[in-house]
């Protein structure tokens, strides 16, 4: 069995992930984070889900409690998941992070302390979206030059980076397909009078509303026809089941940088 931590417990993401470790075979829940500050700090966790009590209390001290652990799931902020890597390669403690917003020097960071011990970071772990992912390369492959690429995802009110992870990461499936450099080549917003669109742009639309999950859509639109790539995630159980898959999967690997593909095999 692995057992796993869990940072920001108490959250709509951290609660869910406790009850996919709970509904995973190969997984033991012995350790919860929060805040020192949090109101909820000594609760059991099974009773923060909505479930029977765990006997894993929420806690608010990460150094305290890896030796309970072998894997930490994080889903927090960049500057805490930097934090948190740095606690846990100090352990040896693995890492799944589904953190989003991580600049390219924060990435850098966090791939520096996986020298020391594995660490699985995608800024979404839903199988259908990384399936999604490699569609949109091959897509942008075949149809070359001559569609334009545009992006539209939509998450809920609280969400506080745009665009998502995930929409610049099927952004740069598309740019590297096309030969492009996406830090050059993407457009985040446009407004009054901006000219034709430039050809070799990838576009981006960002909507944030309500208590959407998440939706994202590639579409590649040519002169008389359009193609169009969606996902629509209604549950955020379908990335807590991809996180925990994840820290299974890592319990046994060497200390290295790993994404979302090497745990579903789609880098073969």
């Amino acid at each position: 069995m692995v057992r796993v931590g869990i940072v920001g417990a108490s959250g709509r993401m951290g609660r869910t992930l406790i009850e996919a470790c709970v509904q995973h075979p190969e997984i033991t829940l012995t350790a919860a984070v929060e805040h020192p500050q949090h109101e909820l700090l000594g609760k059991d966790v099974g009773q923060l889900a909505g479930l029977a009590p765990l006997q894993v209390k929420l806690t608010s001290d990460l150094k305290q409690i890896t030796d309970e652990i072998d894997c930490l799931i994080d889903f927090t902020r960049p500057d805490l998941t930097l934090e948190n890597a740095k606690i846990c390669a100090a352990a040896g403690v693995g890492l799944v992070a589904g953190t989003t917003g991580l600049t390219p020097a924060q990435s850098g960071a966090l791939a520096q302390q996986a020298k020391n011990i594995p660490i699985m970071w995608a800024p979404n772990m839903s199988v259908g979206v990384n399936l999604l992912k490699k569609l949109v390369a091959q897509t942008a492959a075949v149809l070359g030059e001559d569609f334009d690429v545009e992006i539209i995802e939509a998450h809920h009110r609280y969400k506080v980076d745009a665009p998502s992870g995930t929409a610049l990461a099927l952004g740069q499936a598309a740019a590297e397909a096309l030969g492009r450099d996406l830090s050059e080549d993407a457009v985040y917003g446009r407004e009054g009078q901006t000219g034709e669109r430039d050809p070799n742009t990838i576009g981006f639309a960002t909507i944030r509303g309500g208590d959407v999950v998440g939706d994202h859509t590639v579409l590649f639109a040519g002169l008389g026809e359009r193609i169009e790539l969606t996902h629509k995630a209604s549950s955020r159980m379908t990335f807590a089941k991809g996180a925990v898959r994840a820290a299974v999967w890592i319990a046994d690997r060497k200390p290295g940088f790993y994404g979302i593909d090497d745990v579903l095999g789609l880098n073969t």
